[in-house]
């Protein structure tokens, strides 16, 4: 999303030379450069033995289940993104958040950053943004989340950790 308007006094903002960036949305009433940034979300798979932590959205997929996923929020590192978003989407509590990569999403401006965890305690309470939440073989979980492309790689990069 490119800036046309500073968000802070409203005025339209002019293009500003800012060097590798090139011309960069410039306000030269607050003296700020607006740069064309993603939003930086996580995606975490949670592993408790040899299952995975899917849940049923299907507003993002129809036919697919996913892994659990959140923006990051001002002030938060992505890990402590991770716990505080496992523990309100699914009430469960998590260890050992391991970083496994990040991806692009193009047509959504997101940063994904991807982890895995394992469990460590509690019961599932799914959060009501959630339509399905629920423990699936790990060796399952491929034929399950078809259409989630980013959470497919992310399946498969446990399973060669796990073999």
């Amino acid at each position: 999303m490119k800036y046309k308007f500073c968000p802070l006094c409203g005025r339209k903002l002019e293009e500003r030379y800012s060097w590798d960036e090139g011309g960069v949305p410039y306000c030269p009433k607050d003296d700020l450069m607006f740069f064309d940034t993603p939003k930086p979300c996580i995606m975490v798979a949670v592993i408790k033995d040899d299952e995975i932590l899917l849940l049923k959205q299907s507003y993002i997929y129809k036919n697919s289940k996913v892994l659990l996923t959140g923006y990051v929020d001002n002030n938060e590192t992505a890990e402590a993104a991770v716990a505080r978003e496992v523990r309100e989407e699914s009430g469960i509590e998590i260890k050992n958040i391991t970083y496994l990569g990040s991806d692009y999403v193009k047509d959504k401006e997101i940063l994904m950053i991807t982890f895995m965890a394992d469990y460590a305690s509690g019961e599932i309470k799914k959060s009501e943004e959630v339509e399905f939440m629920g423990w699936s073989k790990l060796a399952n979980a491929l034929d399950e989340m078809k259409e989630d492309v980013i959470g497919l790689r992310v399946v498969k990069k446990i399973i060669e950790r796990k073999k």
